[in-house]
């Protein structure tokens, strides 16, 4: 009865520390922005950061666009000081952020202003392109698998119908940290199998200083794209 007595009591004590949570700013390492957007796509960036323990769940951002100031703020759900319960490991995390239809320009990007984690970048929209594709079509890619041993990445993923392979890919690189990649597909035939086909695709990618986090950002069908850090 006694060991049941005690048992109860660490239970509460738990449910008591996790009922209670309080929304706290967590440290961001990196700002990464994609090329390669204009006026007409849902625009992207990306930020890099760390949980300091695992009484940080969740982690979240607050938007806000004024002018050409893009604001973010990132923050976790923080379950109490002294919780025994904590697990004292540092979780990274990789948060993709959709901004929209952006006007064409540049922006500056701040997270967490004011704050000792404090990070900027630059992001830049570009006017639409007359001689845009509207029919260009990427990859359905679902996952990036790393070698960078290699020299390579390896897009791995499902197209809907096995009328499409792969035509191209471009490969933009905004001159700091990130590398912007586009699997374009091309339709090779009128009767489709309407079914999943896997694929993989290996692209090479330049030398990158590893002591430092660079962003692999490829563009996916359904205007969705996936995130790696080397």
């Amino acid at each position: 009865m006694k060991l049941f007595s005690i048992f109860l009591s660490l239970m509460l004590s738990n449910q008591l520390f996790a009922s209670t949570p309080m929304v706290k700013r967590v440290p961001v390492s990196g700002v990464f922005s994609p090329r390669g957007y204009d006026t007409s796509d849902n625009s992207e960036v990306v930020i890099s950061g760390y949980l300091p323990n695992s009484c940080h769940q969740n982690p979240n951002v607050k938007v806000e666009i004024d002018n050409k100031k893009i604001k973010l703020v990132m923050t976790s759900f923080f379950y109490g000081e002294g919780n025994p319960y904590c697990t004292e490991a540092i979780m990274p995390f990789v948060k993709t952020i959709p901004l929209g239809n952006l006007d064409k320009g540049d922006y500056e990007v701040v997270v967490n202003e004011g704050s000792p984690s404090e990070t900027h970048g630059e992001f830049t929209v570009a006017a639409e392109r007359d001689d845009r594709r509207r029919d260009q079509i990427f990859a359905n890619v679902e996952y990036i698998e790393k070698a960078p041993d290699e020299g390579v990445i390896r897009l791995k993923g499902h197209n809907p119908s096995d009328c499409f392979v792969l035509d191209e890919v471009r490969v933009l690189n905004n001159g700091e940290n990130t590398l912007t990649v586009f699997p374009l597909m091309k339709k090779v035939g009128d009767l489709c199998t309407m079914k999943m086909t896997p694929f993989t695709y290996e692209i090479e990618i330049p030398d990158f200083d590893y002591t430092e986090q660079n962003l692999i950002h490829v563009r996916s069908m359904y205007g969705d794209s996936v995130n790696t850090i080397l």
